[in-house]
């Protein structure tokens, strides 16, 4: 097996990809906001649906959800695990 010698020049790219890769993990954790519960509004562009497509949703039970007066909160680690749940891998 041949040995391959890392330069200060690999480690310096290796850094910047990494960095770069960070960030953009950043970003996407950031459009979420952190928040723990999201209202409709937050939801419909979290997921890019209609208001009508995210009443079928909860209603249907995929979205899981508690309302207090009139509005709507969806939590954000069950939003999460919904998707983690439903996620489709194709093996080709």
């Amino acid at each position: 097996m041949p040995t391959q010698i890392i330069t200060t020049d690999d480690l310096r790219e290796f850094k910047t990809e990494l960095l770069d890769e960070i960030k953009t993990l950043l970003k996407k954790s950031a459009a979420v906001g952190n928040k723990k519960y999201l209202k409709s509004a937050e939801m419909m562009k979290l997921l890019k649906v209609s208001p009508g497509t995210l009443q079928t949703l909860r209603i249907n039970g995929t979205l899981p959800y508690t309302k207090i007066g009139g509005i709507i909160f969806y939590d954000a680690d069950e939003i999460q695990q919904v998707m983690n749940e439903n996620k489709i891998h194709n093996n080709f």
